[in-house]
């Protein structure tokens, strides 16, 4: 359990999208609306030629988009994981995923977040 969460209805989860189109955008994680969201872990490996692997986090209140992983050139069987710092999700923020310089890619993205619920009233 972490400060973020204590003492508050939680629960962690896993979510996994593979992106094998190039340059096409694929949406790892949504936070509910009735949620925040911890981010604690971000994975990426490469099962196919060299791609360019980019991660994002597109906030939902003005469509601001941040670069979590950018132009990140990975061979086959290379990864990239990302932890040991906390990213906060708001309802409606984004995680997206995008492989570019493949005409085939294979890269899978993962992700842990834990979501915190938001009481109603």
């Amino acid at each position: 359990m972490t400060l973020f969460n204590q003492g508050k209805s939680a629960r962690t989860v896993s979510k996994g999208v593979v992106c094998d189109t190039q340059d096409a955008v694929e949406t790892l994680y949504t936070c509910p609306a009735n949620c925040r969201a911890e981010v604690t872990m971000l994975f990426c490996v490469n099962a196919n030629g060299t791609t360019t692997a980019l991660a994002k986090w597109v906030r939902a209140s003005d469509s601001a988009e941040f670069r979590l992983i950018g132009g990140k050139n990975l061979g086959i069987g290379e990864s990239v994981l990302l932890t040991g710092a906390t990213l906060v999700l708001e309802p409606g923020d984004t995680l997206k995923c995008i492989a570019s310089g493949n005409a085939s890619p294979e890269l899978d993205f993962m992700c842990t977040v834990t979501e915190t619920f938001i009481p109603v009233g």
